[in-house]
Parts: structure tokens; C-alpha cells; sequence
């Protein structure tokens, strides 16, 4: 019969479960901006590397009325988004290299559906689920102010 040690064992567990916190809770820095979709300006952390748009705005529990955060791709393609980890029900916008509003889409908290863009996509905004129709913007609408492309 093989022995423990309780010391070693509840060591590598509490190791464990702080690993576990650190990931769930694992801080990324946005730079933060503000974009004007049509006529409405928006509040935004940037999302411009790879890290900070896989983190995106999952584990977050409130997002500020006109508060979004804007994603930056790396090259033109369609893009999709999923809301795993995500707590609050977000729209998303997707846009062209020149700021064009290619699609919006409502997305549920804590889903693997994926949604994606209607064409090659530069950018995605993420607002609150209904912010880009109670504001009346709509496919084809501009986004100016948005961080430059490579």
C-alpha cells in the first residue's frame, strides 16, 4: 500500500488551487481610447496582441453603460468570438480595415456559440447586448477613432 505525506499532498493542492485563481484572475493591461461609432462616442480598453484579445472581457461583471472594448486583428479574415467565461450578455460589431460596420450580432453569457463576422474583419467591438440598437447603428454605419492597423 502506498503512503502519503499530508503535508506534501495539501502543498501541491493549495498550489494548485492558487494556479487555478492566478489563470481565472490573471491581470492584462488594456490601453484604453475612445471611438465614435456614428455619432456616439464609446469608452474603450484595446484589445492589440493576442493575449489581450483571447482575454477579452471574460471574468468581468460589469461593463459601464457606454463602455466597450475594441479588438484589433492582425489581418484581415473572418473573425469569430465566443462568450466562454464571459458574465454579461455583450452585441458585437464587426468592422473592415476602413472602420465599416460589416455585422452585429447579440451574443449570451457563458456560451460556446461562436459568431462571426460577414466578411474579413479588422476589428470587433464588444458593447452591451443591445448598445449598437439602442443607438441606432447599423451595418454599413463608421467607427472613427479606432488604434491604427499594422
Amino acid at each position: 500500500m502506498r503512503t502519503f505525506d499530508l503535508k506534501l499532498v495539501l502543498r501541491f493542492l493549495a498550489l494548485a488551487a492558487f494556479a487555478a485563481c492566478a489563470y481565472a484572475t490573471d491581470i492584462i493591461m488594456f490601453k484604453t481610447g475612445t471611438v465614435k461609432v456614428g455619432s456616439h462616442p464609446l469608452s474603450v480598453e484595446l484589445a492589440l496582441n493576442e493575449d489581450q484579445r483571447e482575454r477579452g472581457l471574460m471574468f468581468r461583471k460589469h461593463l459601464g453603460r457606454d463602455e466597450g472594448m475594441v479588438f484589433v486583428f492582425d489581418e484581415p479574415a473572418y473573425q469569430s468570438m465566443w462568450m466562454k467565461n464571459t458574465l454579461i450578455p455583450l452585441s458585437v460589431a464587426f468592422l473592415d480595415g476602413e472602420g465599416r460596420i460589416l455585422n452585429i450580432v447579440e451574443m449570451q453569457p457563458q456560451t460556446l456559440d461562436t459568431h462571426t463576422s460577414a466578411g474579413p474583419a479588422r476589428y470587433a467591438i464588444e458593447a452591451n447586448a443591445g448598445w449598437f440598437e439602442r443607438n441606432k447603428v447599423k451595418a454599413g454605419d463608421k467607427v472613427t477613432g479606432l488604434p491604427p492597423l499594422k
